[in-house]
């Protein structure tokens, strides 16, 4: 019998119909890149199967037994079937790809204005209101944001934009997530459990990326300038370029008028050589992009992780340093 039939993992069809029997692999799939949680569930199918069917746009949701744990709990729901690809060779198998239903919001464009003074919690709940999703536990980034003018562009975009800025002013970096309960807001390591990962005892593999892509040793700091004019200079902004040569970026806000709040600004884009670390291993089910773990002992935070469910199952996940990971995806 798989691991599915043994009671580890369900699959759950239009709130009724249960497929574990028919289940030949899920992997689960989470990144800071993207909002929505990703299923992939391979099923066989059989002439009972063939009658119910399965579409695009039917609920669906995935359970299983935590790792350490008893009895099931749910690990992608709400979710929705969002693609479905079928083959033959003498038994008939369909591919479906499942994301929860963060999926409407980076999917979804809109226009919006807000005034400044909000904070990214009070425009989520907008965000959450005018596309009918349900709110759970929404943290409070408690960081005023500036006047907002967002034309035609992808709602998550818009998301990440009000996130960023709560970083940049010196707020705590934070990610949306859509749980049973509804769509939240999860501060990034707030996890409550802690996974300890170590050599020789739940990590198979660990890779190492050291990389000088991304890297910004000098800030060119540029005030505004009439039409036709060259910016002024108002701060050059020089960091490790003896260690690592000069790479410069070119940061341009019209806000800026003084030399001491440019540099200020110059040399929060100053960020030397960038490593993250890839760690296969038994599979942990619950982590999420955005947890934190130890790896002997280090702290880190997830970037992405793939679980291949099982039992025991495996997982791979990209970790890195908080501040790597505030300059990868909360920079503005």
């Amino acid at each position: 019998m798989s691991d599915f039939t043994l009671n580890r993992y369900e699959v759950v069809l239009a709130n009724q119909y249960f497929l574990r029997e028919l289940v030949e692999r899920i992997t689960l799939e989470d990144s800071l890149d993207e909002i929505a949680y990703r299923a992939s569930v391979r099923l066989v199918v059989t002439d009972d199967f063939q009658q119910i069917g399965i579409a695009p746009g039917q609920e669906i949701r995935v359970s299983g037994v935590p790792f350490g744990g008893s009895g099931m709990v749910y690990l992608l729901h709400p979710g929705m079937v969002w693609q479905c690809d079928s083959e033959t060779r003498g038994q008939k198998h369909i591919n479906v790809t499942v994301y929860d239903r963060t999926i409407y919001l980076a999917k979804s464009e809109d226009e919006y204005l807000f005034p400044a003074g909000q904070t990214s919690t009070q425009r989520l709940e907008r965000y959450a209101s005018d596309w009918g999703l349900e709110l759970g536990q929404v943290a409070d980034t408690g960081v005023a944001l500036a006047k907002a003018v967002y034309r035609a562009r992808p709602i998550y975009s818009m998301i990440m934009a009000d996130l960023k800025e709560t970083a940049v002013k010196g707020g705590d970096m934070y990610r949306p997530r859509m749980t049973p309960d509804g769509l939240g807001l999860v501060k990034l390591g707030s996890n409550e459990t802690v996974w300890a990962l170590e050599a020789e005892r739940n990590v198979e593999e660990i890779r190492q990326r050291r990389s000088l892509e991304g890297a910004v040793t000098q800030v060119k700091v540029l005030g505004n300038a009439p039409v036709e004019e060259r910016s002024p200079v108002l701060a050059l902004v020089t960091g490790e370029t003896d260690r690592y040569g000069t790479l410069q970026k070119v940061h341009s806000d019209p806000k800026l008028t003084d030399a001491g709040a440019a540099r200020s600004a110059g040399e929060k884009k100053l960020c030397g050589m960038q490593e993250t670390i890839t760690v296969a291993g038994l599979d942990i089910n619950t982590i999420r992009a955005g947890d934190k773990v130890k790896l002997n002992n280090i702290d880190l935070l997830v970037n992405s992780v793939r679980h291949e469910l099982g039992a025991p199952g495996r997982m791979t996940l990209e970790l890195a340093g908080e501040e790597y990971v505030r300059r990868r995806y909360y920079s503005d």
